[in-house]
């Protein structure tokens, strides 16, 4: 049966995989440049102390309690103070720990920890919903249920940080994870800009149920009149209001979403051209393989081997 929220069920699906994950301890003054990683989102915890967060032309002042997203893998700034050297992160000496880094830097002024990471968000709608982010999300203390859980959930990974028990590592790297998942979905709940475009027409009743046909059967052959069928409307009225709120045509949606599952499936399930060509409902390889390379901008191949 068919999800009644289509938005929650784009959501139910993001799954986060960990690039890196660094707690930090360091003393005033200090800085650090954190690289450009487009595919990666970057998420800065300040557990004690405070900093000032730079990305591009925004200055944003984190206290301890404070969680930082930046979405769109931006390179960046953490410092202590304004003017502060900010070398390269990833030039610094790190003790390493299987996924996890602890970092010792500074001047050994004020003390400041954080728990810091770039994760991957694996799931094709995270394409959606990432490009329509803001370069900063910045999470501070406030009332109601959802701060509340994730001020709790913060305070869990400040203690295990400090003392960093047995499996503390694993803690914190997967309470991190939540946490980035819940600052995305509190976003969206929120933010007028999420009102709008692909996350607007979720909330929709009758496009965001189309949205859930496709994403659920990306395989079938879908058409305009197919679509606006099993929504009970007619085939123009379906084709406008689609085109209005997704800001694509509904066919356009449907090409792009299957060639993002087949990317997703060619690198991470090891399946071939052929297999995914098949399990996406294409009559050949080379339909599929002309789709895909007009879609995503490379061949199959390509894509499978990166």
């Amino acid at each position: 049966m068919l999800a009644d929220d289509p938005l929650g069920e784009a959501l139910h699906f993001l799954r986060v995989t960990g690039s890196f994950y660094c707690r930090s301890e360091l003393t005033a003054p200090w800085g650090l440049a954190m690289p450009d990683w487009p595919d990666c989102l970057w998420f800065h915890i300040v557990t004690t102390g405070r900093l000032h967060l730079d990305v591009g032309s925004e200055t944003r002042v984190l206290q301890a309690g404070d969680l930082a997203l930046v979405p769109h893998g931006q390179g960046h700034a953490l410092r202590s103070e304004p003017g502060a050297i900010t070398p390269d992160v990833m030039g610094l000496e790190h003790e390493f720990r299987n996924r996890y880094a602890v970092l010792r830097h500074g001047g050994g002024g004020a003390a400041t920890t954080l728990v810091c990471g770039a994760v991957r968000l694996d799931h094709p709608a995270v394409h959606h919903i990432v490009g329509v982010l803001p370069d900063v999300i910045h999470v501070e203390p406030s009332g109601g249920l959802q701060a509340e859980w994730m001020q709790s959930t913060l305070r869990l990974i400040a203690a295990e940080a400090a003392s960093l028990r047995p499996g503390g590592e694993a803690v914190i790297t997967r309470l991190s994870d939540i946490l980035v998942i819940q600052t995305l979905r509190g976003w969206i709940e929120t933010d007028p800009a999420a009102q709008r475009g692909w996350l607007g027409a979720l909330r929709d009743r009758q496009i965001g149920r189309a949205i859930s046909l496709v994403h659920r059967d990306p395989a079938r052959d879908w058409t305009v009149a197919a679509l606006a069928n099993e929504l009970a409307m007619s085939r123009s009225a379906f084709s406008a209001r689609f085109t209005e709120l997704v800001e694509e045509p509904a066919m356009h949606y449907v090409t792009r979403w299957r060639m993002q599952v087949a990317r997703t499936w060619l690198a991470e399930d090891g399946a071939t051209v052929s297999e995914v060509a098949g399990r996406l409902g294409y009559q050949s390889e080379a339909a599929f393989s002309r789709a895909f390379k007009r879609t995503v901008g490379m061949s199959p191949g390509a894509a499978r081997r990166c």
